[in-house]
């Protein structure tokens, strides 16, 4: 019982201080760490004023990168927050306190969100838990008052007056209009003079937050306020940007001027930002690219590619040519000439999801990897000479839900809108372009024959049709024969996907999964699994037991068993036994998302899983491997090392 108290004790004097230490997952860095594919969506940016060489990257699922060299290449820091759901956007060092470092976040799963604190250079954090389960938006530090910081939240503006230890609110609560947040900006010459942007209009407190006032003058009405800032050579100019455009006040807010020269397309500017050195140069970062002002804003001109979508900006305060921005999808690109141009600074900073994984056949060294919900800036990377690049062009957009190679080495990705191969001499994805199938006609049903005349259609052999390969495609199996699971149906080619035909089970629903060995095939739909021995010519359709209700995964291992991963754990199908298995043996008993053979070795992951499960003796006994503290989909053995798929992370390696 005493150290029962003693917890208590403790965990009462952590409310009372309104702080409570979180367990980070920093032993994951000494085992596991991403390796790419890099670049995904990057949303803040904050450098140490002590030492601006030192960067810190805020992303999704809770997870900080660090610089060391100013932005060129980034290695894991933290894991914020006990889910994968927190997206960092607010990060700040403490000028006053060398070591001190604030960062805060939202929610992707709901409202909440949180604010951290670490006093120690980011080797542990806390929580503060009055500010616990917020969406906070917005994040300024006071200047002129060491410790004083103010947040904004969804329901409120807060306050704290010792370096984030506790928290009072300055707004009125359930106030009609001073709530939802995104932006705060603090005067900084008088700490009572608080600017603060809504989802509606932006606000302004001259008395410390006492009173507020709407400063709506010449600003459209309804404008979401994403980013306040204040001239730091005269504070009475206010810069303030919204999904209207961008306002500039001459007057400390009394009246705003919509500043002109940025296209209505453009007009959602996410986030301005200062020259520290050259008061008259502002960046705008829009979600149509990155624009500059050098004369204050009288005119702004577009010094990025239109597709870059922009998070945060920072410019280096001992060089202003140099300005990195943090995007949607394409994560980091770094100037070294003002904005003239821009490159890639993605090196050690992967926040992909990867849906497969390949290792060349020829060059066992490179990897190929396709990635999820990255749009333009996804698709298929190439991994050589330890550098990561996109593979070609004419996947546009599509997502690639899989990967495979051919025996002979050709590269062929299954798609949100069809089979792409990859033509190595023009370096870009062409797609199959066409299905065949057998329509065989019903003999009850008449059909018009060439001549006009009406016949009965079992007179008339089946008839073949020519159609687009557009259709979503889940999972591919490449052998002598190819495989596609789509969404309508399993597909079969002869001529290595020059034409498909549509294979006729007794179930033409969307199949989620394809496996192949040897001269055994396997699919699955959501309900249903069809095995073939001899490359699709006579199918088995073994019946799952009722209370199976999704099937995830599934794979045939070197053993020629089928193995199956569901909602309800993991089931194993024997073509001699011809009976389902519910393994355990040390598997969870549900939520079974990912299965993979891989030679003698099984591979198994749970749905949420930091870690992966391993079998040596195909399946009779598993055993769950060290924690790799990245939420994962799947495992593979690459060059004879495990590797583990992440949700967020791209790769991982160790």
């Amino acid at each position: 019982m005493p150290k029962m108290s003693s917890i208590a004790l403790w965990i009462r004097w952590s409310i009372l201080l309104g702080t409570v230490a979180l367990l980070l997952t920093v032993p994951a860095l000494a085992q596991w760490r991403p390796i790419g594919p890099y670049g995904g969506n990057a949303r803040a940016l904050a450098y140490d004023p002590a030492q601006p060489d030192h960067v810190l990257l805020g992303s999704g699922a809770g997870t900080l990168f660090e610089s060391k060299d100013g932005g060129r290449h980034w290695q894991y820091f933290a894991h914020l927050g006990f889910g994968q759901d927190l997206m960092l956007e607010n990060i700040a060092f403490d000028l006053s306190r060398p070591g001190v470092i604030y960062v805060a976040g939202w929610s992707v799963t709901g409202s909440g969100g949180g604010f951290f604190v670490s006093r120690n250079g980011g080797r542990s954090w806390q929580q503060a838990m009055s500010l616990r389960n917020k969406s906070i938006q917005a994040l300024a530090l006071a200047d002129s008052v060491p410790g004083m910081l103010i947040v904004g939240a969804l329901d409120g503006l807060y306050r704290s007056t010792n370096w984030g230890e506790s928290w009072v609110r300055i707004t009125p609560e359930r106030h009609s209009d001073l709530k939802n947040f995104e932006s705060v900006a603090i005067d900084p010459h008088d700490p009572k003079i608080i600017y603060a942007g809504t989802w509606h209009l932006p606000w302004k407190t001259s008395d410390g937050g006492v009173h507020w006032n709407v400063i709506k003058q010449g600003v459209i009405d309804d404008s979401d306020v994403f980013s306040i800032i204040l001239d730091h050579s005269n504070p009475q100019t206010v810069f303030a940007s919204a999904c209207s455009g961008i306002y500039k006040s001459e007057n400390g807010g009394d009246l705003f001027h919509k500043i002109q020269g940025i296209p209505g397309t453009a007009r959602r500017t996410r986030v301005l930002q200062q020259d520290p050195r050259d008061a008259h140069v502002v960046y705008a970062g829009t979600t149509e690219g990155l624009w500059k002002t050098t004369d204050g804003g009288t005119t702004f001109k577009l010094i990025s590619p239109p597709n870059y979508i922009l998070n945060d900006v920072l410019v280096d305060p001992r060089d202003s040519r140099r300005v990195l921005i943090a995007t949607d999808r394409g994560g980091v690109f770094a100037s070294e000439d003002a904005g003239a141009t821009f490159h890639p600074s993605n090196d050690g900073f992967s926040q992909r999801q990867i849906s497969a994984v390949v290792v060349d056949s020829e060059q066992h060294s490179d990897l190929y990897a396709s990635v999820l919900n990255d749009k333009e800036f996804g698709g298929v990377f190439h991994l050589h000479d330890g550098i990561w690049s996109p593979l070609g062009g004419g996947l546009e957009a599509l997502d690639v839900f899989d990967l495979a190679q051919s025996t002979r080495g050709e590269l062929v990705a299954a798609t949100s809108h069809g089979v792409f191969l990859f033509e190595t001499a023009s370096r870009r994805w062409v797609p199959s372009r066409e299905v065949v199938s057998q329509e065989p006609v019903s003999p009850r049903k008449p059909v018009r024959g060439k001549s006009g005349k009406t016949m009965v259609s079992g007179n008339v052999p089946p008839r073949i049709v020519h159609s687009q390969f557009e259709g979503h495609v889940a999972s591919l199996a490449l052998g002598s024969r190819w495989f596609a699971a789509t969404e309508n149906g399993l597909l079969v080619s002869d001529d290595e996907g020059k034409g498909w035909k549509r294979e006729v089970l007794d179930s033409q629903e969307q199949f989620i999964a394809v496996s192949s060995l040897s001269q055994a095939v396997a699919v699955a739909s959501l309900r249903g699994v069809w095995y073939s021995r001899n490359q699709h010519e006579h199918w088995l359709h073994p019946t799952l037991p009722e209370w199976i209700s999704r099937i995830y995964s599934l794979t045939i291992a070197s053993s020629g068993e089928l193995w199956i991963g569901t909602r309800e754990g993991a089931f194993c199908w024997s073509p001699e036994r011809g009976v389902w298995e519910h393994v355990l043996n040390g598997l969870p008993a549900r939520e079974i998302i990912s299965m993979h053979s891989d030679g003698e070795l099984l591979l198994a992951v749970t749905a949420g899983s930091q870690s992966v499960y391993v079998s040596r003796d195909q399946g009779r006994q598993w055993r769950n491997e060290s924690d790799s503290g990245f939420e994962i989909s799947g495992a593979i053995v690459l060059r004879g090392a495990l590797h583990l798929v992440t949700i967020h992370n791209g790769l991982l390696t160790r």
